[in-house]
Formats: C-alpha cells, structure tokens, sequence
C-alpha cells in the first residue's frame, strides 16, 4: 500500500509539474509527444498494479517504462517516414493496456 501512495503522489507531482511548466513542443513533435506520454501512463499505471498485487520490481518497471516510451515514438517516426499513421497502432496497444490496469486497479481498490 505504500509503493501505491508513493507512486500515486509522484504521479501527481509529474502531472503538476508538467502542466506549470513552460514549454511549448512544435506541431511537428505532437504524434511523438502523445504516444510517448501514452506509452509511459501505460508503464506507470502498470508499476501501481504490480505494487498493489505485491510483484514489484524496479528493474522492470524502469526497462518497461524507457522501453515502451522509445518504442511507441519509433512507430511514429517509422510511420511518418513512411507515410502511414503508424503511431496509431501504439495509441491503441496502450490505450487497451492503460484502461485494462486501471480497471484492475479499480477492481482491487473497491475489494479493500
């Protein structure tokens, strides 16, 4: 229960900071940015999970969370490169993944 506080307050902390913060991305890097911030929801909704189900492990959640990032912002540029909206394909993988977790995180909050 703590890993899932502490993670829930770093989670906030992230989005506070990342919505004060003064930067402005170009236009160009929108499909980057967005599969990227998918992809690491994804790993951060997957890390609370793991910590709510007692298999935490950091190695793998920091692997995951790089991994994914760097995977779904590759999709998007291969896909530019070629002309496909490739990145679509990581929109929905991690779409699907980020509501699954949370819905099993829901599922374990309401049997407390």
């Amino acid at each position: 229960m703590v890993g899932f506080l502490l993670a829930l307050i770093g989670l906030s902390v992230g989005v506070l900071i990342g919505l004060n913060a003064p930067l402005v991305f170009p236009q160009a890097y929108a499909k980057y940015m967005s599969v990227a911030v998918l992809a690491a929801l994804d790993s951060v909704f997957g890390g609370i999970r793991a910590a709510m189900e007692d298999h935490f492990d950091n190695k793998i959640f920091i692997t995951g969370f790089f991994s994914n990032t760097l995977l779904a912002a590759g999709l998007a540029l291969i896909g530019e490169r070629l002309g496909i909206d490739l990145y679509l394909a990581a929109v929905v993988a991690f779409g699907v993944r980020l509501f699954q977790n949370l819905a099993i995180i829901r599922r374990h909050l309401l049997k407390k």
